[in-house]
């Protein structure tokens, strides 16, 4: 009998937490395409200037929630 995705669903659910996060990240791994290192690198690049700014205190952090209300605000216009 071939196994369904109800039934791994079903096993899965049975192992403890770290094992379901780890098989999750796997499984989404699998099906992301495989990253451009031209784009990694510039993403790298921004993160580091990011930070060097904030660290300089040039920017500054914004609650998540603040983030969310404001795009929730945009997307309902």
């Amino acid at each position: 009998m071939p196994t369904t995705i109800d039934t791994v669903a079903a096993e899965a659910m049975q192992l403890p937490e770290d094992q379901r996060m780890t098989l999750a990240h796997r499984l989404i791994a699998s099906v992301e395409p495989h990253p451009d290192p031209e784009i990694e690198a510039a993403w790298e690049h921004e993160i580091h200037e990011r930070i060097h700014r904030y660290d300089d205190r040039k920017s500054a952090a914004i609650a998540a929630s603040q983030v969310f209300k404001e795009l929730d605000q945009r997307l309902v216009r």
